[in-house]
């Protein structure tokens, strides 16, 4: 870490900014302040010095590459949508369906005891779609319009199958909470392009009731400002964001003054408190946000026809519609990172009944994400922007409860789409009948890898110190970024 630092510092050291970077090493050398510090001072530390060499057209000790994605749409299916029914075809399972799992498969771990139950046939008909022929089934007939536009990884598979676990792992790499999110990762290594708005912004589903909570979009161990900043739709996007009636915009800002100034010399007596800090910037960024956000989350300026390709003017679709095409409004602000989760509580966790659940959240997505789709690509906007659509898992190919599937991290679906990935096609493939990956297994941390190269990163070089160690959003073993999904 510290020869990365300073091969990087050295390379910098040639313009104004870097002069500045110089100076504070300097300062935090004179007066001994902790490694940790010191990189918060110094601007995010390693992230803070990745994105100045990417900015200046250089890499990092490892990275040569240049970015593909600009910015980054995560649409997040919380509760584990069925791979075996949308987007990994099993003609296997149907001939074996209602019998048990052959012994050919080998032994099972699951949650709840399924591994002897029936094998469940795909719920709807899958069909090739576009001129890829690319097989997508028929609950997600909008999406399915888009096949020559989607790469569908069809090999995933992560460690735990628990829902928590499965989204800390999905969101931050690890399965334990208080790891940083992939957002916030990329937010802390690139920084932002507007100044008024976070670099990272969350659009939870309205109900509540993730499995794992907020910490699936928390910073962890990086500096508290790089957390996902929640949104929603509406006159109220970020809550206690307005000044109250009868406060002047000057009365405002003698008021965001004083606060500055005293939160400054309480913070020079702590030692530059990683959490003090973010507080500081909080209040900025609040004051600069207060005319950016509501104008961002007003979409009466949206032609009728654009809303209706999201969906907003149908009574099931109109509340995902919504934040999907604020999704679009904020990348065109700039906005580096946006993820917008569906379900609530259970969402997504077909135990019981896999057709009743899909049809509704399908039905609920299927359009806006078209819509979304369609829309960035007749603006530009896909090209440098990289949508990924998935869950925290799959489900099992036998049944539960009779018409229900268990959860399944051993094998399961996302898709890419923009950022250059050629679309219309699979990568990887499970068994016949959708229980493990067996070809090009793509593990959680080699996608995260994949994800950071698209955005210019090396995952090796994007580190923080944190307990005596570089810690990476990859982990502490080796992860490979999947050369077959950037073709």
């Amino acid at each position: 870490m510290q020869q990365r630092t300073s091969n990087a510092t050295a390379r910098m050291s040639s313009s104004g900014s870097n002069r500045l970077l110089g100076d504070v090493l300097r300062h935090s050398a004179g007066n001994f302040l902790a490694r940790r510090n010191f990189l918060a001072r110094a601007g995010g530390g390693a992230g803070m010095l990745a994105y100045a060499a990417l900015a200046q057209g250089e890499s990092t000790s490892h990275s040569n590459h240049v970015p593909r994605a600009k910015r980054v749409i995560w649409l997040f299916m919380h509760g584990g949508p069925s791979h075996v029914d949308l987007f990994d075809p099993k003609p296997t399972l149907m001939k074996y369906a209602g019998q048990p799992l052959p012994a050919s498969f080998g032994n099972v771990m699951t949650r709840r005891n399924v591994a002897n139950n029936p094998l469940l046939a795909p719920i709807r008909r899958f069909r090739p779609r576009g001129k890829s022929g690319l097989e997508i089934s028929d609950f997600l007939p909008h999406t399915a319009n888009h096949a020559d536009d989607i790469c569908v990884v069809r090999s995933l598979h992560g460690d735990s199958v628990n829902h928590p676990q499965s989204v800390y792992q999905m969101n931050t790499g690890s399965i334990l909470m208080g790891n940083p999110s992939v957002g916030s990762w990329v937010a802390y290594g690139l920084g932002s392009e507007n100044q008024n708005m976070p670099a990272f912004v969350v659009l939870p589903d309205p109900g509540g009731g993730l499995k794992g909570g907020p910490p699936a979009w928390g910073s962890g161990y990086l500096p508290a400002t790089y957390q996902g900043v929640t949104m929603r739709p509406g006159a109220s996007p970020i809550l206690d964001l307005k000044p109250q009636p009868g406060v002047s915009l000057a009365q405002q800002k003698h008021d965001l003054s004083l606060i500055h100034a005293l939160n400054r010399r309480h913070l020079e007596q702590r030692d530059n408190d990683d959490q003090l800090t973010a507080r500081v910037k909080a209040y900025e960024m609040a004051f600069r946000m207060q005319s950016e956000a509501p104008q961002l989350v007003d979409i009466s300026g949206e032609t009728a026809k654009t809303q209706a390709m999201y969906g907003i003017d149908e009574k099931e679709t109109q509340e995902f519609g919504q934040r999907c095409l604020l999704a679009r409004r904020m990348i065109e602000r700039d906005v580096r990172f946006v993820q917008l989760y569906s379900g609530d509580t259970n969402g997504w966790d077909a135990h019981a009944d896999v057709d009743k659940n899909h049809t509704e959240y399908c039905r609920r997505t299927d359009k806006p994400i078209a819509g979304l789709l369609q829309d960035l690509k007749q603006r530009g906007l896909l090209e440098d922007t990289l949508v990924i659509w998935g869950g925290e898992f799959g489900r099992m190919p036998m049944s539960e409860q009779g018409k229900g599937r268990d959860h399944n991290p051993w094998g399961y679906c996302a898709w890419l789409a923009g950022a250059g990935i050629t679309g219309g096609r699979a990568y990887g493939a499970t068994d016949d009948i959708g229980l493990r990956s067996v070809v090009d297994k793509v593990h959680v941390h080699d996608f995260h890898a994949t994800l950071l190269h698209l955005l210019g990163i090396d995952h090796y070089d994007l580190t923080h110190f944190h307990n005596g160690l570089d810690k990476r959003l990859t982990g502490p073993d080796e992860a490979n970024v999947v050369q077959g999904l950037l073709v």
